[in-house]
């Protein structure tokens, strides 16, 4: 059974060219900057990526390292690692909070003072799952209660081009993400919540370069045993949400991309991100741009694009 994963493995690396030459088509209609794309070989322990931007009327391969806003990819590289780090930790508020089953609200501006107390002001009860950026936010809260805090956890596992927003420089390369204060947004989170509260948060605020979020993935997996772990789980019937991390929930159309396997996990980022693994495969791939420059709702080329190279990627499906 091994053969099969390892030679379309193999075949995506073998044609990253090809892939490459496919996301710079594709990247012409989009209304980005840049983009970048790593696939990841989780049993050799390496990645291949390449990154791709816009120079006038051209989208032309880049060696200079862009730091993308990874917008909601922070809450797995933040709180699942906390859980996974500290399992001893995820009791039942915990993990509801963690799965996005605690009855938070999804969304709602937070007070650049009072944002703490309103969080957890909340009684946590189990629902059904509503994705919430304030539950994400609360497992933070109540996780740095004891014990060293989230994002000391979560740093150990980071490669050092991943960092918090409030942590970039004039040297870390950006792309614009909407606007602040009529003028274009560099170098500043796009979540207005992150943005306002300008302290560490878990469900927005990391940048990073593909390389660095290659690299964190295979440092996850090799300190807290990711793949393995999240394999067990997935084995067994469960809820969209699992550790953190979120699955296929439309099996028929995933923006994963068809021949995706029935364990694979994974997330989307708002500005245009996303991360797939497969467990069984051990292959994963990551997917950063910055889409929502203009328009949170211009995706529908960006679908096809995900949809296609997963197709490749896991199945070896023309491209």
């Amino acid at each position: 059974m091994e053969a099969f994963p390892r030679r379309l493995l193999t075949t995506a690396i073998a044609n990253m060219e090809k892939i490459k030459q496919h996301c710079i088509e594709s990247f012409k209609t989009q209304p980005g900057d840049a983009l970048a794309l790593g696939i990841i070989d989780f049993e050799k322990k390496e990645f291949k990526s390449f990154q791709i931007e816009k120079n006038k009327h051209q989208v032309i391969e880049s060696s200079e390292k862009i730091f993308f806003d990874l917008a909601s990819l922070t809450k797995p590289l933040t709180n699942s690692c906390g859980a996974f780090s500290n399992p001893e930790k995820l009791n039942t508020d915990m993990s509801l909070l963690l799965n996005h089953k605690s009855s938070l609200p999804a969304w709602g501006l937070l007070g650049k003072t009072t944002w703490k107390e309103q969080l957890l002001s909340y009684e946590i009860k189990k629902a059904e799952t509503e994705y919430s950026d304030f539950g994400a936010l609360r497992f933070m809260l109540e996780f740095n209660k004891t014990g060293e805090t989230l994002h000391k956890v979560a740093k150990k596992i980071w490669d050092e081009e991943v960092v918090f927003w409030t942590d970039l420089t004039v040297d870390h390369r950006t792309v614009q993400n909407g606007f602040v204060n009529g003028r274009p947004n560099f170098l500043n989170v796009h979540d207005p919540n992150a943005f306002n509260i300008k302290a560490e948060t878990s469900h927005a605020g990391l940048f990073g370069t593909v390389e660095g979020v290659c690299k964190t993935l295979l440092n996850f997996d090799q300190n807290l045993d990711l793949l393995n772990k999240m394999n067990n789980e997935l084995s067994n019937e469960h809820d969209r949400f699992v550790l953190g991390w979120d699955t296929v929930s439309d099996a028929q159309n995933p923006l994963a991309g068809n021949g995706c396997g029935e364990r694979v996990f994974g997330h989307l980022g708002f500005t245009g991100t996303s991360i797939w693994i497969d467990p069984v495969k051990k292959l994963g791939h990551v997917l950063l741009s910055n889409t929502t420059k203009l328009n949170w709702y211009d995706k529908q080329e960006l679908n096809k694009l995900r949809k296609s190279l997963g197709r490749f990627i896991w199945e070896g499906s023309p491209l």
